[in-house]
């Protein structure tokens, strides 16, 4: 297909669940403070490691109205992506008649499925061994978020998820992004969920890339991640279906850049890196000078914040802009977090911000970058992209843009 002939694709709904705040206006506000959503792990028992510090959501509440299905019965990564879908329907201002008559896709990321269950599971089996697994709820596996969110508000479309670790969110809003452009589908609701689980926490742990009590990017003194939990949905749609209904419109998603150098399991390679993002640049026809703000992948761990500060200086040398990390408010949240961060940074370009990046104190020389230390500052944005580097090697850059009914 033709540069051409593709469609437009726009945002027209936000959802929310985090550890910041749930909604779109709390998670704003809570952006432009710069506050943070550590506290002890309840989830799990951490008594046997030297941390006991996460972001989970406090006080989330599964109450909702949801005629076809009981999300209390569900994991809680299910449940925290029907919360943030139905706050990203309701804010779309799309009508339950229309989804009822129109195809809408359900593309969710995720890291770990509804691992959380798992893991209550296995410690019931621990406590009692001759439980059979014919017990295991069947409604564990990865699938179960997209089609959960699918079933509960009757869509007529694909459901997909994404299991590509922590860039699976960006990987969504990709395939949602081709769905849309190539004239597929009109409406796809995309994003990313996952819940806080000893899996990771304990993994994270014996890795050494654990934090003990704040997440630090780009700091000299930086320990590692919070694993935190949470779900960021958005409702992405042609610009033909979102004028004909006079939908508000939040931004423009441009593209995205995708690579998978599979060079080592945990460690970044720079090259991928690089890659990805000049894919991202040359599909989106943007030039590194025209982007404004970048919304890092940064986890606080001493080698990936390095070899990300060293790939952005690569591909954007003295026109380098300001970058900064969220996942030191919110925690890592895994599937979750790159749809997060795409919220945040649809959030930034319409209302004029820059997020910071909590808890830093001292520069590393080696990421020598302007990281909008500890508090927002006010900044019109234009361009702005939102990278994900994930396990593996898969790695995938989404550029997005301020509205406007020009091409330009």
């Amino acid at each position: 297909m033709n540069t051409s002939d593709k469609k437009r694709v726009v945002i027209t709904g936000l959802g929310v669940v985090s550890s910041i705040g749930v909604g779109s206006d709390s998670f704003l506000s809570a952006l432009q403070n710069g506050v943070t959503g550590s506290s002890e792990v309840q989830s799990f028992n951490t008594d046997k490691f030297p941390s006991h510090i996460g972001c989970e959501v406090k006080g989330f509440d599964t109450n909702y109205s949801i005629e076809n299905i009981e999300i209390e019965n569900l994991g809680r990564s299910s449940q925290m992506a029907i919360v943030a879908a139905h706050q990203a329907l309701v804010d779309s201002g799309l009508s339950k008649e229309k989804l009822s008559e129109e195809r809408c896709d359900v593309v969710m990321g995720t890291t770990d499925g509804e691992s959380a269950t798992f893991d209550e599971f296995v410690l019931e089996y621990i406590a009692q061994p001759a439980a059979s697994f014919e017990q295991l709820p069947q409604l564990i596996t990865a699938e179960a978020i997209s089609d959960s969110v699918q079933q509960a508000f009757s869509l007529k479309g694909d459901s997909v998820v994404l299991a590509t670790a922590c860039s699976a969110g960006n990987y969504s809003i990709g395939y949602a992004f081709d769905k849309i452009s190539s004239g597929e589908v009109d409406i796809v609701i995309c994003g990313g969920s996952d819940s806080q689980c000893l899996k990771n926490f304990g993994g994270f742990y014996r890795i050494g890339a654990l934090a003990p009590e704040s997440c630090s990017p780009f700091d000299i003194d930086r320990k590692g991640i919070l694993p935190g939990e949470g779900s960021g949905v958005l409702v992405l749609e042609s610009l033909d279906s979102a004028k004909k209904r006079n939908a508000k419109i939040y931004a423009e998603i441009l593209g995205y850049g995708a690579s998978c150098d599979g060079h080592h399991v945990m460690q970044p390679n720079l090259d991928g890196i690089i890659q990805c993002n000049q894919d991202a640049l040359e599909r989106c026809n943007v030039k590194a000078e025209d982007v404004d703000y970048i919304c890092a992948h940064g986890t606080a761990t001493a080698i990936n914040d390095v070899v990300e500060t060293a790939a952005m200086r690569s591909i954007y040398a003295e026109n380098m802009p300001p970058m900064s990390s969220i996942k030191s408010m919110l925690g890592h949240t895994m599937g979750a977090a790159s749809a997060l961060s795409a919220i945040a940074c649809t959030l930034a370009i319409k209302y004029d911000f820059l997020p910071p990046t909590a808890n830093f104190k001292t520069v590393d020389p080696e990421c020598d970058i302007d990281c909008v230390p500890n508090k927002a500052r006010n900044a019109s944005l234009n361009v702005v992209q939102n990278n994900a580097f994930a396990f593996g090697g898969n790695n995938a850059i989404v550029l997005l843009k301020r509205f406007t009914d020009s091409m330009e």
